[in-house]
């Protein structure tokens, strides 16, 4: 286990960006603004490819309908070249989505959090990202939830059982290697 502050080695983790799409982003949310999260989420996800870690993208479609919402992509500018996109049509990001073998054909074992709402699309991959024995980091502000109370229990109270809660800019990847 990677000690809570110590640098991710980015050949092992993924920054997992979870429902980052307008018709989400647009919503009223708490404590921050979707702007806010989307802005934390993309500085967190420049830093994450400048270090060789991988980036998924995880939106949702939702289930038996011919035509997504309106809005129903990732916000613009989010996603690069290399990102892993993945489409779910349940609250988590693994359930039928193959995620958690692409991660391991990659050789992730840590994954970094951040996303909308943070309680639900976020709590529910994280938890079954624990079941799958990853290690946790939870950038807090990098996420958001239809609530302040809804947000604050994530954070506060289940994320820390599941994993380590850090602000977006105390989390850190290790330099790369040189070959």
């Amino acid at each position: 286990m990677t000690a809570p502050d110590a640098p991710l080695d980015p050949a092992r983790t993924a920054l997992v960006l979870v429902d980052l799409m307008d018709r989400i982003t647009a919503l009223p949310l708490a404590p921050r603004s979707g702007d806010e999260v989307v802005a934390a989420a993309q500085e967190l996800a420049a830093r994450a490819r400048a270090a060789g870690a991988t980036v998924v993208l995880v939106r949702v479609e939702r289930p038996h309908v011919e035509v997504q919402p309106p809005g129903s992509d990732l916000v613009a500018g989010l996603a690069a070249d290399g990102d892993l996109t993945v489409v779910k049509r349940t609250i988590g990001g693994f359930h039928g989505t193959g995620l958690h073998e692409r991660l391991a054909e990659r050789g992730v074992t840590t994954l970094v959090f951040g996303g909308i709402a943070t309680n639900l699309g976020v709590e529910s991959t994280a938890r079954a990202a624990a079941d799958l024995g990853y290690e946790l980091v939870f950038a807090e502000n990098a996420m958001a939830a239809l609530t302040e109370d809804e947000h604050r229990a994530a954070v506060g109270l289940n994320f820390p059982r599941l994993g380590t809660v850090r602000p977006a800019s105390a989390v850190v990847f290790a330099a790369a290697r040189e070959a």
